[in-house]
């Protein structure tokens, strides 16, 4: 079985991170969060990988290269001129992918998921795909999805946060959805659903019409662990979380006067702290210099120029301000 790798995104919520480079190659505790997955997908025997390109795709052959360093062999495609949403991703690619049943991996997902448990869940069942699905025990603002006796039934609107009576009433058993991880396993004949040379999205051109035809798709219910990178705050907290207790995590070439407060903090290569800076909760990327005496919290904060340099800032971006010869973003969670 062969794998598809999906990191064509424009990976918006992240600017200014992802200024020059797409989201699956932004750096991500040592390594580019694309190589995690490529390293993940290897660890289940699929050795053979497909990564689609679309924006800055220069960044993610730069990221992954030919896969040798992560126990895979790389088949690139890109989308050009438009990027072609996930169903026209597969289209793009049916030529690698239209032999045999094969796995899709979104390229911006942290999990130790048991993909060789979700195969056989789909190898059982018959089915012409198999999602994989996770308990959203927070109500993050993720699609439901509906199944019954191992089956998908459909999908819903983004899950409701935990109303105040939800919370005072917290000794009653709650309601908790179901969302999709973006792993799913289909067979070649998803591709009797998908048009040809245009732009689609797996949902409405395959997942819906085929539950309206009768098909079997099967669901693979986990409870393991499952991080999504989409936005600065979520990249921030996630890459804390798996710090391991560590307060900094620093890539090359970095420089931190010993006079510095750097504290729950990711940076990124070429960074320079100078004396009696304050950082707390912050990414720092590339080439940057904090000047003595700055003070920064809840921030990612990248080189101005890069930023002036840009033809337009993304509508979705986290709001940001120029101070001297950085643009610093402050934090604040999407609702």
């Amino acid at each position: 079985m062969k794998a598809m790798i999906l990191a064509a995104g424009f990976g918006t919520r992240l600017f200014p991170l992802t200024i020059d480079r797409t989201k699956p190659a932004i750096p991500f505790l040592g390594k580019p969060l694309v190589g995690y997955v490529a390293e993940y997908v290897a660890k289940f025997g699929f050795n053979d990988v497909v990564v689609n390109l679309h924006h800055q795709p220069e960044s993610v052959k730069k990221a992954l290269g030919d896969g040798t360093e992560y126990g895979v062999k790389i088949h690139y495609t890109e989308e050009n001129p438009k990027i072609l949403g996930t169903a026209g991703a597969l289209d793009n690619a049916r030529h690698l992918l239209e032999d045999d049943t094969f796995l899709i991996v979104n390229g911006k997902i942290i999990t130790d998921i048991d993909i060789a448990a979700a195969v056989e869940t789909h190898r059982n069942s018959g089915a012409i795909a198999t999602m994989v699905l996770k308990p959203n025990v927070k109500r993050e603002k993720f699609t439901e999805v509906y199944t019954k006796d191992g089956f998908l039934q459909g999908f819903g609107d983004f899950a409701h946060p935990f109303t105040a009576d939800e919370i005072r009433e917290s000794t009653k058993e709650l309601y908790t959805p179901l969302m999709f991880t973006g792993i799913h396993i289909l067979e070649p004949r998803v591709f009797d659903y998908i048009p040809r040379g245009v732009y689609s999205d797996i949902v409405p051109y395959f997942y819906n019409p085929a539950l309206k035809n009768g098909e079997k798709i099967a669901v693979h219910v986990t409870d393991a662990n499952w991080f999504e990178l989409s936005t600065i705050p979520r990249y921030l907290d996630i890459s804390l979380a798996m710090m391991h207790g560590a307060s900094v995590c620093a890539g090359e070439n970095c420089i931190v006067s010993g006079r510095a407060t750097v504290k729950d903090s990711v940076m990124w290569d070429n960074v320079t702290i100078a004396d009696d800076a304050h950082l707390y909760r912050t990414i720092i990327a590339d080439n940057v210099r904090i000047e003595a005496g700055e003070h920064f919290e809840n921030a990612a904060i990248v080189r101005a120029e890069m930023v002036r340099n840009c033809e337009e800032i993304p509508e979705k971006a986290l709001k940001g301000y120029i101070q001297g010869e950085n643009y610093i973003v402050p934090l604040i969670e999407y609702i």
